[in-house]
């Protein structure tokens, strides 16, 4: 596991400065990449780099989560409904239900989840 420190000296290393989200990470083979950018209590931002066919699994979240599709084309399953979501493309998958996603083609993903503060 990280020092907290150094995880808080990362992410204060992208304040204040333009990032390419395309060439932030690099395709691994067979492989799933990620990199939080953003780590708050409201919420996160990550960036993830999926090479063809692979994916996640099933699950669900606590709170809603916006995808934007950087590049590629990803099949991503809301509640069992199945949509194709592409290049330059986002789609919300609410709090609570379940969902999965695959690579259709490799792709790039910026996952922004909301925290509720209530």
């Amino acid at each position: 596991m990280e020092d907290k420190n150094f995880m808080t000296k990362k992410l204060e290393n992208n304040q204040n400065k333009v990032l390419n989200l395309e060439k932030m990470l690099n395709y691994q083979k067979n492989s799933i990449v990620s990199r939080e950018i953003v780590n708050k209590k409201s919420g996160t931002v990550t960036i993830f780099a999926f090479d063809k066919g692979q994916g996640l699994s099933e699950h669900t979240a606590p709170y809603d989560a916006m995808v934007y599709i950087i590049d590629g084309e990803a099949e991503i399953t809301i509640s069992g409904k199945s949509f194709i979501v592409k290049s330059g493309e986002i789609i919300i998958m609410p709090a609570n239900k379940p969902h999965k996603l695959t690579a259709v083609k490799k792709f790039k993903m910026l996952l922004v989840m909301i925290k509720s503060l209530k």
